[in-house]
């Protein structure tokens, strides 16, 4: 993979994890536009390199927060900031089974083409439109309110786990999936969409050293197609900084209720998807 490529990649990775629109779905549509022709393990090795990016941009621009929970955790100080990390943990589990169980499977559907692409992309747009109508149907003007609705509940949690794992597929936007997800539960906007960018933390770092161990546990074959070290750190850099930038966007967005926008997005390219085939 060349440096240029993977610059791109990063940047599309960067926005793409905050924004409603499936990160994983538009590294997939990047990849047949710049002719990328990698092995899947290769292909998802590089995707989650990408991921523990804004992973990292995530800590940093949720850094106040983070280390409240942080300190409140490994504190047991047994506060409201204890049981929000302790429900953090259970929307992981439904993830984590996933990952254990059916990650063949799931990887299965990487590399292979647009087609399931385009229909999460589908998918996603209908999960973000029924949102936005619930959420507008609270008051006759259209307006949502940061503050309404209620603080994300046990159920909630691993509700909106399930629909985290249910979102690995390409094309279905983990961040929108989620998010609408807690907005059809009646959390409130600027809780959800913190909860969304804080629970992908442990199973993507998780997975990230699981598969950087498995990279220097096992050499490559001659003539093996490699991504590189520098096509590595390029798109590790581009993804940070980008996120960065998207993860403020991205939280100012959900509490004004500016969804129905990255909705109608998601339909148009789920449809090129469609017709690429």
């Amino acid at each position: 993979m060349e440096w240029l490529d993977a610059l791109i990649l990063g940047i599309v990775q960067g926005l793409a994890e905050y924004l409603p629109i499936s990160s994983s779905g538009h590294l997939e549509i990047f990849r047949e536009i710049l002719g990328i022709d990698l092995p899947s393990d290769k292909v998802l090795q590089f995707d989650l390199i990408l991921h523990a990016a804004t992973v990292c941009s995530t800590i940093v621009v949720l850094w106040p927060m983070f280390r409240k929970l942080c300190v409140s955790f490994f504190g047991f100080k047994r506060d409201y900031d204890f049981y929000y990390v302790c429900k953090i943990l259970l929307s992981c589990i439904p993830v984590a089974i996933v990952g254990f169980f059916f990650k063949d499977t799931v990887e299965s559907f990487f590399g292979s083409g647009l087609f399931v692409v385009g229909i999460c992309l589908i998918i996603t747009a209908m999960l973000l439109t029924f949102a936005h109508w619930t959420g507008s149907r609270e008051n006759g003007r259209g307006m949502v309110s940061p503050e309404k609705g209620h603080d994300i509940t046990w159920l909630d949690a691993f509700i909106i786990g399930c629909s985290q794992a249910v979102a690995v597929l390409p094309g279905l936007s983990r961040s929108g999936t989620t998010i609408a997800t807690g907005i059809l539960l009646g959390d409130k906007r600027d809780k959800v969409a913190a909860f969304s960018f804080l629970m992908v933390i442990i199973p993507i770092l998780g997975e990230a050293i699981l598969d950087v161990k498995d990279i220097v546990s096992t050499p490559a074959a001659q003539g093996d197609s490699q991504v590189g070290a520098m096509s590595l750190a390029i798109g590790f850099a581009a993804s940070f900084i980008v996120g960065c930038c998207a993860c403020k966007w991205m939280i100012d967005l959900v509490k004004r209720g500016k969804l129905i926008w990255f909705a109608l997005y998601c339909v148009v390219m789920g449809i090129v998807c469609l017709l690429w085939q």
